[in-house]
């Protein structure tokens, strides 16, 4: 399995209509388990205000076979891509703007 980019993605929850970074998260890296030498893991922040990272505070992690989930059912839906890569550059320069701000 390949690891995922740096960069901004969205999780499959985003919302198109909502600001640009409902659900936004940035891949700063890729960890490694000491205990399981298999066991590798994305690492990302949250670029939207959240209770859960603390609204900025926190990292999340994910493990990476999670991450890259595709095709799996959720509520009976079946969602092609768990995390997709933002590739639209004045989106990317939108979050860079809040991402920046969020943590300085």
């Amino acid at each position: 399995m390949q690891n995922p980019q740096k960069g901004f993605y969205y999780h499959y929850k985003h919302d198109p209509q909502g600001s640009v970074n409902n659900y936004a998260y940035e891949v700063v890296a890729i960890g490694k388990s000491s205990e399981v030498e298999t066991e590798k893991f994305v690492i990302y922040r949250p670029i939207r205000e959240s209770e859960y990272y603390e609204n900025g505070k926190y990292y999340g992690v994910r493990p990476l076979e999670m991450f890259m989930d595709k095709n799996f059912e959720k509520d009976g839906k079946i969602i092609p891509e768990r995390f997709q890569k933002i590739t639209d550059e004045k989106v990317i320069s939108e979050l860079i703007k809040i991402r920046d701000e969020m943590y300085k």
